[in-house]
Parts: C-alpha cells; sequence; structure tokens
C-alpha cells in the first residue's frame, strides 16, 4: 500500500533554491512522489494529514561514537559542575543510589572545573568502589585509587609504559598513576577495560538505548567515529537478534604503536572487514573507512597549535600524536584500498599536517588524483586563512559539530588560546563560502545529541545548553539556516557516498525523514528532544508530532529561543 502525506510543508533538499512541496507520496520504504499535486482517487492508499507540520529528510550525525554514547546514558553525569566540590557532592549523592553498582562510572568532566588537576586524591574518599570519570572530550579518564588498581597502574615495576601518543599521568619520584590517563592511554587502557567489566547483555542494551534516543531526536542514520571489535561484534549480534532501525557507517578506529607493522595491521584489518561490509554488500551496516586521531583538544592543552598557548608555563604547542611519515603511509594504505581516511585535527598545526596528507594519496603510484575519494578532517575547531579553500581543491569533507561551538563551554578558550587565536575558531562560513562539502555530527557523547541544538548553534552562534545567555562566538562565521540542515542530513549522507540513498526526498530515495511540529521563525522554539516516535511502512522515517510553538525557552530545558527564518 501506499501511504500519502498531505497539508504539510516538504522540504525535499538542502539550499534555499529547492522548492517547497506539499505532499509526498512512499511505497514500502521508497519515495515515489514528491510534489504538489495530489492523486485523483485515494483508493489503495493510507493517508496521513499532516496538519500543516514540517516534513524534512532524517538526520544523519555525520560524527558520533556509539556504544560510548550508549554507555554514557546511564553514567552519572557531571556536566553541570562548575569546581572539584561540585563533583564531589555529585558523586557522592549518586553513589548512594546505586548501592549494588561494583564500579562508579561518571561523564562529562572538563579540566577547567578543577583548574586542570585530576588526583586520585581527590576521589579516594568519596567511595571505596573504583570510579572511572570520562572527560566531556572523552580524551582523557580521571581515575580514584580502586579504579588505578585495576587497570594495573599502581606498581611502577609492573605498570605498562606510556602508549605512543598517549601518557599515563605519574608520580615523579615513585612512578605510580598520580590519576590522570591521557589520549592513547585512555583509549587503549581505560576503554578495554571498561568494556570488558560490562557483560555482553550490558553491551547489547547500550546499543538498544542509544539507537532509541537517536530514533527519538530524529536520526534515521549515523557515522561511527571509533569503531572497534568491541562495538562490531556487538552491533553484529544485536543485528543477528533484532532489526535495528539506523543507518550505520563506521570508520575503524587506528592506534599510534611503537612499530609500522603494528600499525598496518590495524589497517589491514580495516580493509578486511570492508570487503565484507561495504556500500553494495551491506548498504546500512558497513566500514566505510578508518579514523586516526591527530591530535588532542584545546582545553586540555594538548590540541596542535602552530604558536604556543597563552596559558601555560611551558612553551607548549599541544601534542601531535602521529608523525607526519607514518601518517602518510597509513592514509596511503587505506586510500589505495577504497577507504576513506577521517583525521581527527582540532589546532591548525594538526589540521595543516591532516591536509598534507590527504593531499599526498593523489601524488602517489597509482594514485588516481581525480578519484573521488572523500577523506575527511575531523573537527576543525582552530583553522588558518586558506585552510577553507585546501578542503575545497582536495574534496576534502569538513566534518564539524556545532555543539563544540557552544559559548557555554568555550569560556576557557580565550586564557588558553589569547582572543586573536579565538576570532579564528569554528570557521563553519568559510568552509562553505570557499566550497568545501560540511557534514555536521554532534560527536556524542561529547556533546548532547539532539540535531536541533546543532542547528540552532551552528546558525546562531549561542548557546543551546544556556539558552538565556546573549553570549556569542565569531557571528560572522554563522550558517544559514538552510546551510546547517543540508550539512546535517545531505552532507553527512555525502561524507559517506550515501547521497543517492538517503539526505533528501526525492523519487527513488529511501524514506528516511522527519515530520516536525515547529516554527522556525521570528520569536519560535527550537525542539531538542522530541516526545513521540513511530515507524511508517516499516521504513526509517519518524514521525514526530510536537507542539513546541507555545513553548516558553525560559521555562523548558529542551527548547532554545531562536530567530532563525526561512
Amino acid at each position: 500500500m501506499k501511504t500519502l502525506f498531505r497539508n504539510g510543508t516538504i522540504v525535499p533538499g538542502s539550499t534555499e533554491s529547492d522548492a517547497l512541496c506539499t505532499c509526498m507520496i512512499i511505497e514500502d520504504d521508497r519515495i515515489v512522489y514528491v510534489g504538489n499535486d495530489e492523486p485523483i482517487s485515494l483508493e489503495g492508499y493510507k493517508v496521513v494529514d499532516l496538519e500543516g507540520k514540517k516534513i524534512l529528510p532524517g538526520f544523519i550525525d555525520g560524527h558520533m561514537h556509539l556504544l560510548l554514547f550508549g554507555a554514557s546514558l546511564s553514567k552519572i553525569d557531571l556536566g553541570a559542575c562548575t569546581s572539584l566540590a561540585s563533583i564531589r557532592s555529585t558523586i557522592q549523592s549518586a553513589a548512594r543510589a546505586r548501592p549494588n553498582a561494583s564500579r562508579l562510572f561518571c561523564r562529562g568532566w572538563m579540566h577547567s572545573m578543577t583548574d586542570g588537576a585530576a588526583l586520585a586524591s581527590m576521589l579516594d574518599d568519596l567511595d571505596p568502589r573504583p570510579i572511572f570519570i570520562d572527560s566531556k572530550d572523552l580524551h582523557s579518564a580521571w581515575c580514584n585509587t580502586p579504579a588505578l588498581r585495576e587497570l594495573g597502574l599502581l606498581d611502577a615495576a609492573t605498570s605498562p609504559p606510556d602508549p605512543a601518543g598517549g601518557v599515563i599521568h605519574r608520580d615523579p619520584v615513585t612512578g605510580t598513576a598520580t590519576g590522570l590517563i591521557s589520549e592513547t592511554a585512555a583509549v587503549n587502557i581505560v576503554w578495554p577495560h571498561v568494556a570488558k567489566v560490562a557483560s555482553p547483555d550490558e553491551k547489547l542494551a547500550f546499543i538498544r538505548d542509544a539507537v532509541s534516543a537517536y530514533n527519538a531526536a530524529g536520526y534515521t542514520g549515523m557515522i561511527e567515529m571509533a569503531t572497534d571489535e568491541n562495538l562490531w561484534d556487538t552491533m553484529k549480534l544485536l543485528r543477528a537478534r533484532e532489526p535495528v532501525p539506523i543507518r550505520l557507517a563506521a570508520h575503524w578506529i587506528i592506534a599510534p604503536k611503537d612499530s609500522e607493522g603494528e600499525v598496518f595491521a590495524q589497517v589491514d584489518h580495516a580493509i578486511a572487514l570492508h570487503e565484507e561490509f561495504n556500500r553494495e554488500t551491506s548498504p546500512d551496516f558497513r566500514i566505510a573507512g578508518i579514523k586516526l586521531i591527530c591530535d588532542g583538544v584545546v582545553d586540555a592543552c594538548t590540541a596542535a597549535l602552530m604558536e604556543p598557548y597563552a596559558a601555560t608555563d611551558a612553551d607548549t604547542t599541544g601534542d601531535m600524536l602521529w608523525k607526519p611519515d607514518i601518517l602518510r603511509k597509513v592514509v596511503h594504505r587505506a586510500d589505495g584500498a577504497g577507504l576513506q581516511c577521517a583525521l581527527h585535527a582540532i589546532g591548525d598545526a594538526a589540521v595543516q599536517m591532516a591536509l598534507d596528507a590527504l593531499e599526498s594519496c593523489s601524488t602517489v603510484v597509482d594514485g588516481a588524483g581525480s578519484r573521488d575519494r572523500r577523506h575527511r578532517i575531523e573537527h576543525l575547531e582552530l583553522t588558518r586563512p586558506g585552510d577553507a579553500a585546501r578542503l575545497a581543491r582536495l574534496g576534502i569533507t569538513a566534518s564539524v559539530q556545532p555543539v563544540h561551538a557552544d559559548p557555554a563551554i568555550l569560556r576557557a578558550w580565550p586564557k588558553l588560546l589569547g582572543e586573536e587565536r579565538c576570532r579564528r575558531a569554528f570557521a563553519y562560513r568559510e568552509f562553505v563560502d570557499e566550497g568545501a562539502t560540511l557534514a555536521i555530527g554532534t560527536d556524542s557523547p561529547t556533546a548532547p545529541h539532539w540535531p536541533l541544538r546543532n542547528v540552532y548553534t551552528a546558525v546562531t552562534r549561542r548557546s543551546a545548553r544556556e539558552p538565556d545567555s546573549r553570549e556569542v562566538v565569531n557571528k560572522g562565521f554563522a550558517l544559514g539556516l538552510m546551510q546547517a540542515v543540508g550539512a546535517a542530513t545531505a552532507g553527512s549522507a555525502y561524507s559517506c557516498f550515501a547521497e543517492g540513498v538517503v539526505g533528501r526526498l526525492g523519487v527513488g530515495m529511501r524514506a528516511d525523514f522527519v515530520v516536525l511540529d515547529m516554527e522556525l521563525g521570528e520569536g519560535g522554539s527550537i525542539p531538542t528532544t522530541p516526545s513521540i516516535q513511530k515507524y511508517i511502512n516499516h521504513s526509517l522515517a519518524l514521525y514526530f508530532p510536537l507542539k513546541s510553538k507555545h513553548t516558553s525557552p525560559s521555562t523548558s530545558p529542551n527548547h532554545s529561543k531562536s530567530s532563525l527564518s526561512r
């Protein structure tokens, strides 16, 4: 049976020039008509009266972490804390509410909350159980002494050495770990341990919860950006047991190692998985490419910069986690096998190294310089004039997360970077104006996963976390409304070679869409947590009868003021 959606506004594409329509017809999981002419006879049709609501393409999170997000939903949230005292009281209260938990897992800590300090001794008197705290950016873990003992880091004689690209912070005299575990040390030591102590059923539940939360927020697809055996095997098992209503393109995480052979073994494993799970063989569950983390984050002064940080005693420019020569070799190996390369680069020095590595792909033997590679750079938080033009010229996707540009979490940046460099932060409009493809994601669980919060900050450059705040971050780099919506739909689809299937509403496309009852006009508000979900015709279409136009942003944490208009 066909389903006719009528009496609404259909937004089929992602640009201002795309004509709006009033009706759409789907059959099974495909769109068969978008336009303004309804069938003369409705016999054989199911009719859905939109009552003035809007239909948009389903959102696709261009950068997220599936299992970590699912696990985070049950962790103690420290995101609202502002000091060590508030962190301690939050953990104490949550610990009392979890008397049977073997361990306490927390999330959302920022270095600025504790003036950069993260010692086990700050936590040891709170609870005798192991306490594991994820930093908001997932680049660090803060542990108490029982957690360090579980990780095998307390005995200096047996503790593992710092992995390539990572640091286990230690007492300079005893060599004992002091509580902070940074960069690849967190990825290679803490993450696997946390995954190990979670049962298979718990991990299945994490993914179910994550997919459910994403569906409820309006997503029909996601690009996973730190895939490993733990996530991949769990997702395979879940898909074998039950339908999983989300399209997943994954990037296999490649960690720095001491030898090239160890690094290449990871790449070759990703290549082998890609040969089995690709766009042709498994379009909704596939390996799109690899992911490499080139630097750290600004808040920890580990993002790699061209000039030293402004607020450190040492003359530090941050941490480059890969050497340029091995980075190029890894990129060439993956590129030669047809995989996309996603390079995490936050600081301007890391961005330059990433651009250089990706540009070199076209110069290697059999590089096929004109081939459509669609490699990507993730984050691009601090760039230099000229970087945007290189992105466009090389066909590199600018994969960005506007939720990271929220003014409420950037108040330490002027001290860390200086005012002048801050004026170059999150230059999204520059990327678009130069002709680069923009894909928007959330990097959840480092930031809220709701797509409309992303759109709000991308367009207004104001805070979705603190909607009453008047702070603005670099308004000149703001996107237009449809530019932001397009980057969160069509842009993310294009970034993973899915633009012929999803990301817009047209004949022959998959019926992945959202129905929203909302106003995007002067005085309107943006809903961030849709309350009702149902599936239509067994497709991934999501229907959200939201009533937001009379909601005051000041009284609801799920709404933000908007002065957007189309």
